[in-house]
């Protein structure tokens, strides 16, 4: 499947309704790859909607390239390929994976300048309100299809280190390294958004689609930050992995993040 251009919402809440229900069955892996979906008739009698409807939003789906209509054969299911493409990624080694991505998939630079940044960006970050960062959007994709959009901010006495060629071909993380910075630590948040217009349509996906969006902070080894990433993510192609371990006692015994360990460990242990 390859994705060529923004997928868009259609027309009318019912059939955006039944899109939404049938495009989550599909990301969650509940309609499977292959799989042939009811006739319109039958799905219209599901979601008590019209024939017309039905048909409103399958060909948003099919425009989205996660189904295919064929005339006489049915409406198959094609998402084996965002399947495939979808990045997984551990929070025990979320940053060598992260370089490891940056090498191999691609991205495309949007906007770069220099200039304030935003306030709340400047404090997370330790700014002064009178510098200036450099300020980039990106889009990353992986075999040609975009699956994340990412803004950073670096102040500008790293970011004079590398040019606008050099963050449109090479990892920000070894740049920033390349640069001289000692890093340290980050410090990542991950909750919830919605596409808007303009990264709807670099992502290629409807706007209004949810989102996987991730902040993150990192510090050089004297605490100051040095970069400030804001990073919206589709949720069909990237998802953020942990390992649980089981702790604790009696009524105290709960689920505990195992930082440092696999599925693997955890598995050997519950053995022991």
């Amino acid at each position: 499947m390859e994705v060529t251009g923004s997928t868009t919402l259609p027309e009318g809440a019912k059939a955006r309704r039944v899109y939404l229900s049938l495009h989550d069955q599909i990301s969650d892996g509940r309609l499977c790859d292959g799989e042939t979906l009811p006739g319109e008739q039958r799905l219209a009698e599901t979601y008590s909607v019209s024939r017309v409807t039905v048909r409103r939003a399958l060909d948003a789906l099919n425009e989205a390239g996660l189904i295919e209509k064929r005339v006489g054969s049915g409406t198959t299911v094609r998402s084996k390929s965002l399947a495939e493409k979808r990045a997984a990624m551990n929070f025990n080694t979320l940053m060598p994976q992260l370089v490891e991505m940056g090498q191999s998939t691609t991205a495309r630079l949007l906007s770069f300048s220099y200039s304030l940044p935003p306030d709340y960006v400047a404090h997370a970050m330790g700014l002064d309100p009178s510098d200036k960062a450099q300020i980039a959007t990106r889009v990353r994709l992986a075999d040609g299809v975009p699956f994340s959009h990412l803004t950073t901010y670096v102040p500008t006495r790293i970011a004079q280190n590398y040019s606008e060629n050099d963050l449109a071909t090479t990892p920000l993380f070894k740049l920033l390294e390349r640069s001289g910075v000692q890093i340290d630590a980050a410090h990542q948040s991950v909750s919830a958004s919605l596409a808007g217009p303009e990264v709807a349509e670099a992502l290629s996906i409807a706007e209004g689609s949810a989102l996987l969006s991730l902040k993150r902070v990192v510090r050089d080894v004297d605490g100051n930050g040095v970069e400030y990433l804001s990073g919206l993510y589709r949720p069909d192609m990237f998802s953020l992995e942990m390992p649980l371990a089981r702790v604790g006692d009696g009524v105290g015994r709960h689920w505990e993040p195992a930082i440092g360990q696999t599925d693997q460990d955890l598995q050997e242990q519950s053995r022991s």
